[in-house]
């Protein structure tokens, strides 16, 4: 079937985050991470036949549900999951805070992949533990950016660190970890009892070229936190699941679910996921090919009009993730310099790290490719 992402679908006024929220009317939102683009046509006709039923009562997950889920990760990415490592939560952020809580005690330290996505700082502080950066570095001759491994294990090393959080592919940087690098952090960690917690949520958004690998399926005692919500642009309906297949963590993890009371998802969640992972693939290959053709447009456009900024290498992920310290002293005064004066909402670097994305700026991509270079056309009016 043949999609059209061109499609300019009115978003404001919906009670939408990314266009509500802009602080006037013809601002372009390249922000918060989720897509202009229309649900797949079969996710929007199973929530239409479930809104066909006039109560909208508590919800039971029922069997077809976790076989979608254990189908759609053995054939596309060859992991073979068990019913009974699965639980289900609202999201992969209230996910990644029961998981915290689960295996963390305050005052203990959790390591992440600087610069990181904003919500594993304040879910970190929020159970009372300290974040501990190690910062990746741009590599001109690999063209992308890697682990300090030395850092790396330096951080494992301190007794108090007892929890890696991974973000896998990586927001804001656009890397695709290989089954190498997943292999390396594994055995770093098993080596200094650090636990992994994988925030996988964009694991299908995969740019030509590259392989998305899940982290269970090079360390089997890695708990994973998953969703469609963020490749199949099905948010608001609020579903996400952790994968852990040690049956007393699990536990454990059931006990903070529960404890946060955040155990039980909406009358449309669980249609919605089975029909994305079992009707829909070919929806989210061609987004990705979309995605991929954006991301050119980016840089290309940026070559010819904006050629101080560098834009980094996106292997995955909708979010680009640009340079821009030749033109700014400050990321975020420059980010509000654009929305106040080309009227073009990005996110400043330093949200991802107050030192580590200092100087640059993340773009949304999802978008149609129309709105993405009139973004570009007023920045480039502004600098």
């Amino acid at each position: 079937m043949k999609y059209d992402f061109d499609e300019l679908v009115e978003r404001r006024g919906t009670g939408c985050v990314k266009w509500d929220e802009s602080p006037s009317g013809d601002v372009i939102p390249l922000w918060v991470a989720d897509m202009d683009f229309a649900v797949a046509p079969a996710i929007q006709e199973a929530v239409r036949r479930r809104a066909e039923h006039p109560v909208f009562g508590y919800t039971h997950v029922q069997d077809d549900y976790y076989v979608a889920v254990i189908s759609w990760f053995r054939r596309r990415h060859n992991w073979l999951i068990r019913r009974e490592w699965m639980l289900y939560t609202t999201g992969v952020v209230p996910a990644m805070s029961v998981a915290l809580k689960a295996l963390t005690m305050p005052g203990e330290r959790v390591l992440i992949l600087s610069p990181d996505y904003n919500c594993f700082f304040s879910s970190i502080r929020n159970n009372g533990c300290e974040v501990a950066e190690s910062v990746l570095r741009f590599h001109s001759d690999s063209n992308r950016y890697e682990v300090d491994w030395q850092d790396f294990e330096a951080v494992c090393a301190d007794e108090k660190t007892t929890v890696f959080l991974l973000c896998n592919p990586h927001n804001p940087t656009g890397r695709v970890w290989s089954h190498e690098e997943l292999r390396q952090m594994s055995e770093i960690c098993h080596r200094h009892h650090v636990r992994i917690v994988s925030d996988e949520i964009h694991c299908e958004l995969v740019m030509p070229g590259h392989t998305f690998v899940p982290m269970g399926v090079v360390d089997a005692d890695a708990v994973i936190l998953n969703s469609p919500s963020k490749s199949f642009n099905i948010a608001g309906l609020m579903m996400a699941n952790i994968i852990c297949r040690d049956a007393e963590t699990r536990r454990r993890i059931d006990r903070a679910i529960n404890i946060n009371e955040v155990c039980d998802v909406n009358s449309f969640a669980p249609e919605a996921v089975i029909v994305a992972y079992n009707d829909s693939e070919d929806w989210i290959d061609a987004v990705n090919l979309y995605l991929w053709d954006n991301y050119r447009a980016l840089c290309d456009f940026t070559t010819r009009h904006l050629p101080r900024w560098k834009v980094m290498p996106l292997e995955g992920t909708y979010l680009a993730w640009v340079d821009c310290s030749a033109c700014c002293d400050s990321s975020a005064t420059y980010a509000d310099r654009l929305l106040r004066e080309a009227h073009v909402w990005l996110n400043p670097g330093t949200m991802y790290g107050a030192v580590s994305g200092e100087g640059y700026v993340r773009i949304n991509l999802a978008c149609p490719r129309s709105v993405l270079l009139e973004a570009l056309e007023r920045i480039k009016k502004t600098v």
